[in-house]
């Protein structure tokens, strides 16, 4: 049996039409619709914000020792730091790519969109902005004596693309599938070997439990559980049950255990750690809570966490390139989505749908970080 954690331990360090009109299809839109260019928000061919801080303004995370007590986060300083400005003189691409890994024959997903034949169609007509990869396969369609040359395939098509991204998000609409899930950790092994961030959502979280090995000791990865995901993380590595009382101590023993990977604990505060340091987003989102919220936290930390990467390896400042990307993206990431449920609730109150947040994110996004003129 599972014990609960001894005190003593807490003093340590601690996924046809009728098809497509589907509530689940519709939820794995979210996400897509999150990442789509928007104002100041924008992924492939969009920078965002004109109006960044001084370069002598520096990132202000707030964070604690794994020992210490947990701060809040400056969020607003870290995404108004690692928000590229608008400049008239770039093209489309260099404010970054993100590719989703993840679209089943009951979901479909996102921007660059790696998914299964039987989802394509649909993503397609979503959408003249997506870019979509129908090359993943599921048990039903491979026979047995196949199975291997078709990964292998696969993971060829999708390492033709891999170099072209700043950031892939995995595990939104992705299922279950067994050789679904096995292409899958193929491609996450691709992405690591080519030093890729990866955050791991949804589905892609079953994956992992399952799997450690896929981000043990992977400093670019980001894993961003709600309540039931991180149970059954503490169980799997932990061997013991959540408990609250020391939240942030054994949140930073979990990261430690999975060998300095980074992980945000979804909740009423967003607690983010990555085994050396612990901090938190508290900042009041929304009291109604719906479905697709996690597929646009996911994506919007990929935004970030991609932006924050690159903004640190060309900075000046030595100090700031000590400062952990996959933390501040996670910061950033968190913040703009309360933002935007705050707005949406304000405007829609019981009715508030996911849908309303999406229409938000740039709003809240500019009230942030102006975008200019």
């Amino acid at each position: 049996m599972r014990n609960h954690c001894p005190h003593a331990w807490h003093q340590q360090q601690h996924r046809g039409r009728m098809w497509a009109a589907s509530p689940a299809f519709r939820r794995r839109l979210f996400l897509l619709r999150s990442l789509s260019p928007s104002p100041c928000a924008a992924l492939p061919g969009n920078a965002a914000c004109s109006s960044s801080p001084s370069p002598s303004t520096s990132i202000r995370v707030n964070a604690m020792s794994a020992s210490g007590p947990v701060y809040e986060a400056d969020a607003e300083a870290v995404v108004r730091r690692i928000t590229p400005p608008l400049d008239r003189a770039r093209h489309k691409g260099q404010a970054g790519k993100i590719a989703v890994i993840g679209g089943c024959r009951e979901y479909t997903d996102l921007s660059h969109v790696f998914c299964t034949r039987d989802a394509a169609t649909v993503i397609k007509s979503y959408s003249p902005e997506l870019i979509v990869h129908p090359i993943l396969e599921e048990s039903y369609s491979v026979s047995d004596g196949e199975r291997e040359s078709v990964s292998s395939r696969i993971l060829t098509e999708v390492a033709k693309w891999m170099e072209r991204f700043d950031c892939i998000v995995v595990g939104p609409g992705l299922g279950r599938d067994s050789f679904l899930l096995d292409c899958v950790s193929n491609i996450m092994r691709h992405a690591r070997q080519a030093n890729i961030p990866t955050v791991v959502d949804g589905d892609g979280l079953f994956l992992i439990t399952n799997n450690l090995s896929l981000v043990e000791g992977n400093l670019l990865a980001i894993l961003t559980p709600n309540v039931y995901e991180y149970k059954r993380l503490v169980q799997k590595v932990l061997n013991c049950e959540v408990n609250e009382e020391n939240a942030s101590e054994q949140l930073t023993a979990l990261c430690q255990k999975i060998g300095g990977i980074t992980i945000m604990r979804k909740g009423k505060a967003d607690i983010i750690s990555d085994g050396k340091t612990v901090t938190q987003v508290s900042t009041f989102g929304s009291p109604r809570r719906c479905g697709g919220q996690g597929d646009i936290l996911s994506g919007s930390v990929a935004v970030f966490a991609s932006w924050a990467r690159h903004f640190l390896l060309t900075n000046e400042y030595p100090t700031e390139k000590s400062v952990n990307p996959m933390m501040l993206g996670c910061i950033a990431g968190s913040l703009l989505l309360r933002k935007a449920a705050s707005h949406a609730f304000e405007k829609n109150k019981r009715s508030t749908v996911t849908t309303d947040i999406i229409e938000l994110l740039g709003k809240s996004l500019e009230d942030i970080c102006p975008a200019g003129h």
